[in-house]
């Protein structure tokens, strides 16, 4: 462990958080204060540290839109399975994309049947794979949120400063103030409180929250990762809650800004656009996808490839889209923990380290 981390993960702190936290609690007056981590990653460290267990009953922590593997639609990953069957084309994709089932399988299995479907770790990666086999089509599945669309707008500029001719993506990112936004106006869930991503936060900066208290009179934190930056944050929150003052407050002053990365900004937005986009469980969200601009349009698969798969579909019985809207929790989830499991994973919100169901299938025991 690091000093920093060190510096964040101190028991006595935690303790006296902790107090700090009953105590507000108590003085709310409320029955319930709902309050939801957006991030996947938060979620995971929310489980790790016991923190459902040691908060207030009448503090109730959800999990909200914040894993880029889980709310990737079907429609996409079928898309990428197909062109990943096509001759000539090497389909790549990150490593937690690969058990994603799709409507009919999944891209491990696709890779099983003889689909030429390789993992990297960026998509710089990719952009190599594509120069080293300039006989092969080289497809890049660009999934995640604002923290991979600046390096993959950065692969895409230097692909055409090269002039690389055989190198593409399938647009997927997505931005994650238009789905809190819909999250916010889901009918029936009453948020009192965000704890907003801090890894996303770097790039777009805490004023992109401003809406949060000012349209929907709920309080926002960006925090950090750590067993004492959750806390504080719930801390925090829970001061707004019993002053009425919502508004948006940095925990993680340490890494986040304000104005957020303009450089990485600038990248993003000089290679994409918004769009409307499709997020599973919230339906097609406007302005919360990105699609390349008109000047970079050629390096979009979809302009290259002609593929058109059957209408998608989710797995019967998955309740995976509730989940990551917060309404309902992975063990209401009739497949939980018996059909879906993190090695037979029904739905997607299973698959990855940073969904919601698999953090629950992993610390299940310690939450019982």
């Amino acid at each position: 462990m690091s000093r920093l981390t060190e510096r964040f993960e101190n028991p006595g702190d935690a303790r006296l958080l902790l107090d700090r936290i009953a105590d507000l609690a108590r003085s709310s007056g409320r029955d319930r204060v709902q309050l939801m981590e957006v991030c996947g990653t938060h979620t995971v460290a929310i489980f790790r540290y016991g923190i459902r267990q040691l908060i207030p009953e009448n503090i109730r922590l959800l999990s909200g839109p914040g894993c880029p593997v889980c709310v990737t639609p079907n429609s996409a990953i079928d898309e990428f399975i197909e062109m990943s069957k096509r001759p000539g084309v090497i389909a790549a994709v990150f490593g937690d994309m690969m058990r994603v089932p799709g409507s009919v399988t999944s891209l491990e299995r696709a890779k099983a049947k003889g689909a030429d479907v390789r993992v990297v770790y960026s998509s710089l990666d990719a952009l190599k794979m594509a120069k080293e086999n300039p006989e092969k089509s080289v497809v890049f599945f660009a999934v995640g949120f604002e923290t991979t669309a600046p390096t993959i707008a950065a692969t895409i500029l230097g692909a055409d400063r090269d002039g690389t001719q055989n190198f593409f993506v399938l647009p997927a990112n997505k931005l994650i103030p238009p789905a809190v936004a819909a999250v916010l106006e889901t009918e029936g869930l009453a948020l009192d409180g965000l704890i907003c991503p801090g890894h996303v936060s770097t790039i777009i900066g805490s004023d992109a929250y401003e809406f949060i208290p000012s349209r929907y009179g709920v309080a926002a934190v960006v925090a950090g990762f750590q067993s004492t930056d959750i806390l504080r944050a719930i801390q925090l929150l829970l001061e707004q809650v019993v002053a009425g003052k919502p508004r948006v407050h940095t925990e993680y002053s340490r890494l986040v800004k304000k104005e957020g990365n303009p450089a990485a900004l600038k990248v993003m937005y000089d290679v994409f656009e918004p769009c409307d986009s499709a997020w599973r469980g919230l339906g097609v969200i406007p302005s919360s996808g990105l699609k390349l601009r008109p000047d970079f349009s050629r390096f979009d698969s979809s302009e290259r490839f002609d593929v058109s798969v059957a209408q998608s579909q989710e797995p019967a019985g998955c309740l995976c889209g509730e989940i990551l809207r917060g309404k309902v929790d992975p063990p209401d989830c009739p497949l939980f923990a018996g059909e879906c499991t993190p090695e037979t994973p029904v739905g997607a919100c299973m698959v990855t380290t940073e969904g919601t169901c698999q953090a629950h299938y992993r610390f299940r025991e310690s939450r019982d």
